[in-house]
């Protein structure tokens, strides 16, 4: 069960494949996320031009301690070539879940 969910949004860069983009969210996900401590399950959304990924952990912990280690990984600097440099709305974010419905 996650407790976490990582809110991630983003903007790929103009000159962006999206069939070369898939493919490297295919291995940061293959290569990287699915190796983390406490990873449940990832959701790659899109709504016009704007991205998000959408990542669930166990706790808080195994959310931030891989955001750290992302930044070092080589599949997940591939993943980030592909996005515009910083955005201020583009703020990840990282939220408890205070109650789950099904």
């Amino acid at each position: 069960m996650s407790n976490v969910i990582e809110y991630a949004p983003f903007y790929l860069k103009k000159e962006v494949s999206i069939p070369d983009f898939m493919l490297a969210s295919d291995r940061l996900q293959s290569e990287f996320l699915s190796k983390q401590k406490g990873y449940v399950s990832r959701k790659l959304l899109a709504k016009g031009e704007v991205w998000c990924d959408l990542i669930f952990w166990e706790t808080m912990d195994d959310a931030q301690s891989a955001l750290k280690a992302f930044y070092e990984n080589a599949a997940a600097c591939a993943y980030l070539s592909f996005l515009e440099e910083e955005n201020e709305d583009c703020e990840i974010l990282h939220f408890s879940v205070q109650k789950s419905y099904e």
